[in-house]
């Protein structure tokens, strides 16, 4: 589904190079579930924002569900951002003059998707979530663990190939924090693809996987008494 090998990412000025991301080697299979772990700074964020097609690497390469993306101009990588990947974002970004139907619509509008069609995928990913009776709704009427379900509605409602989950539960309380990631769970038993980046252990813990990041590389932290690079990750 993901494969990273020897990836690189370079932030330059006229006087600094800095290295966000060196020889980072991923492989994340079809159905995983993967939480991505490691200290503030160490290259969680830039590994996400290029596996959502959002930002271009340096060096290296990157196949998303078997495409290589390096020679990919913008609009390709639009498209194939639109239809492969979904994104639950900590923050939730939900438009707030728009009601929970139209937010999770909003995607679908871009792809030109029929109104019937976008409106039928939206009810099913509400139901999906447990929200059906929310879809009128503004999302300043609904606590943070529903804005957190509709804003995973929205993603699942694109029906995308991997969802890139970016500290789903940072703002929210703990009882609502093990909601969501109750739902994730759920939605990876019914076979969805999973990344999800997180400060927290506990949570991690309940994932199929973890990967630790450390100066922008993957580490094994099982290996003896210190941090090593791992070449490959199956």
């Amino acid at each position: 589904m993901l494969k990273m090998q020897s990836l690189s990412k370079v932030y330059r000025t006229e006087m600094v190079e800095t290295y966000a991301l060196r020889d980072f080697n991923l492989e994340v299979k079809a159905g995983e579930f993967v939480a991505v772990t490691g200290p503030s700074g160490s290259g969680k964020t830039t590994f996400l924002t290029i596996a959502g097609l959002l930002e271009a690497f340096t060096g290296g390469q990157y196949l998303l569900d078997g495409v290589d993306v390096s020679g990919l101009g913008d609009d390709q990588r639009s498209r194939l951002r639109n239809q492969k990947i979904g994104f639950i974002f900590q923050a939730f970004n939900l438009i707030p003059d728009l009601n929970v139907m139209d937010n999770i619509e909003v995607p679908l509008r871009y792809r030109g998707l029929p109104a019937a069609e976008r409106r039928q995928r939206a009810a099913d990913a509400l139901g999906r979530v447990g929200l059906s009776a929310r879809a009128r709704h503004y999302p300043a009427e609904l606590s943070g663990g529903q804005q957190q379900r509709v804003a995973i509605a929205r993603a699942l409602a694109g029906q995308p190939r991997l969802l890139l989950a970016d500290e789903p539960t940072g703002n929210l309380d703990s009882q609502m924090a093990r909601s969501v990631m109750d739902l994730l769970e759920e939605l990876h038993r019914d076979g969805a693809t999973i990344v999800m980046v997180t400060h927290d252990m506990q949570l991690a813990a309940r994932a199929q996987r973890n990967v630790h990041v450390m100066d922008g590389r993957v580490v094994d932290l099982s290996a003896d008494l210190g941090l090593h690079p791992v070449q490959a990750v199956a």
